[in-house]
């Protein structure tokens, strides 16, 4: 077992939740092979054609992650995890939420705009000998939505932003992509929307944190509105040009907002928990074109982060 790779005791939690096997006329390569080339990948950031043999044909490796990264494997991975350690009470509700920008490589650029047409030629897969690979090479309908490939400019010149709701232990909980100009409040309740663990018995998954606490980016009218709606107790500064409209405004301008300063110094663990996605090197920067394999490069990240925690 090389350094970084899954330990016996991580790959009895995974082995069971894995699919069991391949497309129609084929069959997966060794499960924990695989992963641990991506993790491998994930953790050095080195190209996909510099994996170690040790870890079989890049080519399988590389398809395996962009697969699970489209169908949401990476996801559903994570979101079991969570799951049992819901169940086993060692998850802290008092959730923080704040973004950090990527740099993205040149190589990140040049995506097909459009899907690549599926042509009469077929190309090997580890689907099985002579079967078209049309599959993988659809775009998925994940990844960021109408944002196209999550790649913008900043002042971090070429970036892509990755928004997170971390739990009190610094595990993430929630994670989103956008372009790197994109800001942070508008996205507050796109991120806690993914927030969503499920049960391991009988119940609805659980989409509600006990807390949030959030910076002043996220002080805005709107997201205090919808935290109120959904009863969510909330912790965020508000910015000083707030304070003077609402007390140049009287009685109309309303009560001040709560604020707890003892709490909001938890709000840490969102910083810990982005300090730790970025130790692996494939998160710090940028290499994927496209931003759904992008978003399972981070899952997993998390995932391991969940695992080892």
């Amino acid at each position: 077992m090389g350094r970084g790779d899954l330990t016996n005791a991580e790959w009895e939690r995974l082995e069971s939740l894995l699919p069991c096997g391949g497309t129609r006329g084929g069959r997966w390569s060794d499960h924990r092979r695989v992963i641990n080339g991506v993790l491998y990948r994930v953790r050095t950031g080195v190209q996909w054609r510099d994996l170690p043999e040790r870890f079989g044909p890049w080519e399988t490796v590389y398809k395996r992650h962009r697969r699970w990264s489209a169908d949401g494997t990476w996801t559903m991975l994570l979101s079991r995890i969570q799951a049992a350690e819901d169940a086993a009470g060692r998850i802290d509700w008092d959730v923080s939420a704040d973004s950090t920008a990527v740099r993205a490589h040149q190589h990140a650029a040049g995506a097909r705009k459009t899907p690549a047409a599926a042509g009469p030629q077929k190309e090997r897969s580890e689907n099985g000998p002579g079967r078209s690979d049309a599959a993988e090479t659809r775009r998925p309908t994940g990844g960021c939505g109408p944002v196209g490939e999550c790649l913008g400019r900043s002042r971090g010149r070429f970036t892509t932003k990755i928004h997170l709701a971390a739990e009190g232990r610094c595990r993430p909980l929630a994670l989103v992509l956008t372009p790197g100009h994109y800001g942070d409040g508008p996205q507050l309740e796109r991120v806690l929307k993914q927030v969503r663990v499920p049960r391991t018995g009988a119940g609805r998954p659980r989409t509600r944190p006990d807390h949030i606490l959030a910076d002043k980016a996220y002080t805005s009218r709107a997201n205090r509105l919808y935290l109120r709606r959904r009863g969510i107790r909330h912790t965020i500064p508000e910015r000083l040009d707030q304070q003077r409209h609402r007390k140049n405004r009287g009685s109309r301008g309303g009560r001040p907002t709560g604020f707890g300063s003892e709490r909001y110094r938890k709000r840490n663990t969102v910083e810990r928990a982005v300090n730790r996605l970025k130790g692996f090197r494939a998160v710090a920067a940028r290499y994927e074109k496209r931003a759904c394999v992008c978003l399972g490069t981070v899952t997993l990240a998390a995932l391991i982060i969940w695992l080892r925690t």
